[in-house]
């Protein structure tokens, strides 16, 4: 089944690597909606925050097996 997968990579300055964060999603378009939400919360953020935090998110397709709680018409 295709499924689609919300990962977020989050920098902060001092810390020993890139940090990350994924959630899957059936859907595209719900991955993108998530996604899109995401990056708002971020620019919404003030700019001391983003002089101390840099992240970017991606939807990225993934062919998996069945995941128990997700259902998919996408085979």
């Amino acid at each position: 089944m295709k499924i689609f997968l919300l990962i977020m990579f989050i920098s902060i300055p001092d810390a020993p690597s890139v940090r990350y964060n994924a959630v899957v999603y059936p859907t595209e378009p719900q991955c993108i909606s998530a996604r899109d939400g995401y990056n708002e919360a971020y620019l919404a953020k003030d700019l001391i925050y983003k002089n101390k935090v840099k992240t970017e998110a991606f939807c990225l397709p993934f062919e998996s097996f069945p995941i128990a709680g997700i259902t998919n018409t996408n085979v």
